[in-house]
């Protein structure tokens, strides 16, 4: 069974996470508030699915979505840049 790549936020779902691979063949986050606010990360590391998979659970579950986000890629040594769109 693969990894799970999306994931929505308990109760009201309104914060969305997930990851997908871009046509250059980058892999990036991406990060919804249900509003208004849309963030892209580019991953600039080795790209480990289940530790992604982790961190994005654990912070889509968190009042605060993306600090907890950048901490629980950064103890898993998962660097990414963020894009502007």
């Amino acid at each position: 069974m693969g990894t799970q790549t999306t994931f929505h936020a308990p109760g009201n779902g309104s914060d969305f996470l997930g990851w997908r691979v871009s046509r250059a063949g980058t892999t990036e986050i991406v990060y919804e508030d249900g509003a208004a606010r849309r963030m892209i990360w580019r991953v600039c590391s080795h790209v480990d699915e289940v530790g992604m998979a982790e961190a994005m659970q654990l912070a889509v579950r968190a009042n605060r979505v993306v600090p907890t986000l950048m901490d629980e890629l950064k103890k898993r040594a998962i660097n990414v840049e963020r894009l502007t769109i």
